[in-house]
């Protein structure tokens, strides 16, 4: 474990300030662009989820972009743009500059980039202790957020300093990029030309089916945080600077459950039951904060929120990892957070809207109907413990012999490594034996 913290710590840490950045806004906006000239219900939730649309258009875009240029070079462009969006946000008097500002932020789509960089340097088996770490940092950047966010922005001017915070800190990153984060591995592909392109990351199924669980799981999180402050001012008149009471049990909670989430998801192949409980617990999260009369009830659901949410993260990225081609890595992550970012979007503005022309309790029920269905989607998704990989040394075993081993039934994918001088097989475990494999990949003495 202290090798894989070795390999990522640093790109753990830009993206956890980068998460740091938005979280630690998201605490307090919904109920700070309450009171900006112009705001709507409609309008304030975009401001929430608006700088996911911007996310959701160039996600894609960055992702094939550090396939091609390198993933350094994509990540400074990223963070100078978040850093200009932070700005103008900092500076907004009314509604729609904060909207400006939003978008911006949404522009310097990152995200994939860095997660892609991460399982660069990482082998297969080690990538799920390797996201593990960076969704530690997460949440601890999130744990922070919940309670600076609220205590900063509870003074006069506070939130145009958390935003001046944020931009702060993508510059910080951008020096960390390029003093300790080394170079990715040299990566040799085997895949044809027409194979790298952005649709065929929607050829395999099962990929699919974790595009559509981003895409729930982003929209009940821009949900969450339009209703969450905004119940705090409104129905509970609850200052700004106290906030941080509400979120920080939660915060502990959603931590503590992330570990057991990730040994049963990786260590025991049940991904599949994990993300069923974690619905269960984001949709009684949502009848309780829709329905609940007094702020204990709210703030139990609240807990049940986060409880939910973060059993997802150590293992969405991952099983993304896993069902892509090393060619389409960068593509496949990219269209798993634009799918993210769409739900973020979306959820919040649509929860605005819902809110506007009706109620809390018709914002939980939305959820809940949301949430059955994605429970059904789930339902049939196949376990990503079936993939399996292999690790060939170019010493022992041939590597002229992949393209004849591509044509076998249940091989999904293969690359080479040339920094390490390893062959990498990733197949399906119940068409492909291990052994069987590195038989037919041995050089003829």
């Amino acid at each position: 474990m202290k090798e894989i913290i070795n390999k990522v710590w640093h790109l753990s840490l830009i993206i956890g300030m980068r998460f740091f950045g938005l979280f630690v806004v998201m605490a307090v906006l919904s109920a700070y662009a309450h009171d900006l000239p112009g705001a709507t219900p409609m309008l304030i939730g975009l401001a929430v989820g608006g700088y996911a649309l911007t996310q959701a258009a160039l996600q894609v875009p960055f992702g094939v972009l550090s396939d091609k240029i390198g993933r350094k070079k994509t990540i400074l462009i990223g963070l100078l743009i978040f850093a200009l969006g932070s700005l103008i946000a900092g500076m907004s008097d009314d509604i729609y500059m904060l909207l400006l500002g939003r978008f911006l932020q949404g522009a310097g789509a990152i995200g994939s980039v860095i997660i892609a960089m991460i399982s660069d340097h990482v082998r297969e088996e080690e990538r799920a202790h390797a996201m593990a770490v960076m969704g530690m940092v997460i949440a601890l950047a999130f744990t922070a957020a919940m309670v600076i966010g609220p205590i900063i922005g509870g003074f006069d001017g506070g939130v145009a300093a958390l935003f001046y915070l944020t931009a702060g800190m993508a510059l910080l990153s951008i020096i960390l990029l390029f003093t300790v984060v080394p170079e990715p591995p040299t990566i040799t592909h085997t895949f044809a030309e027409e194979e790298a392109k952005v649709k065929d990351v929607f050829k395999d199924k099962d990929l699919v089916r974790m595009y559509i669980t981003f895409l729930f799981h982003s929209s009940t999180m821009a949900i969450a945080f339009f209703l969450i402050p905004l119940m705090l001012k409104t129905k509970f008149d609850l200052p700004l600077g106290d906030f941080w009471k509400v979120y920080l049990p939660a915060v502990i909670f959603g931590i503590l459950a992330m570990g057991p989430a990730a040994v049963f998801g990786e260590k025991y192949n049940k991904g599949k039951e994990v993300f069923l409980i974690s619905i269960g617990f984001i949709a009684a999260a949502f009848l309780l904060m829709g329905f609940s009369s007094n702020i204990w009830l709210f703030g139990t659901g609240v807990v049940f929120f986060f409880i939910g949410f973060n059993m997802f993260e150590p293992l969405l990225q991952s099983f993304v990892s896993k069902f892509a081609k090393a060619s389409q890595k960068g593509a496949a992550l990219g269209v798993a957070n634009t799918f993210a970012y769409v739900g973020m979007g979306v959820g919040a503005t649509l929860a605005g809207k819902i809110f506007e022309y009706g109620n809390v309790q018709a914002v939980a029920v939305t959820v809940l109907i949301v949430a059955i269905f994605w429970a059904i989607w789930i339902y049939g998704m196949r376990n990503p413990g079936l993939r399996g990989t292999v690790y060939l040394t170019t010493d022992l075993f041939d590597r002229e012999k992949i393209p004849a081993l591509m044509t076998e039934t249940g091989i999904t994918d293969t690359y080479i490594n040339e920094t390490e001088g390893i062959m990498v097989i990733k197949y399906d475990k119940e068409l492909q034996d291990e052994d069987v494999i590195r038989g037919k990949m041995l050089k003829e003495k």
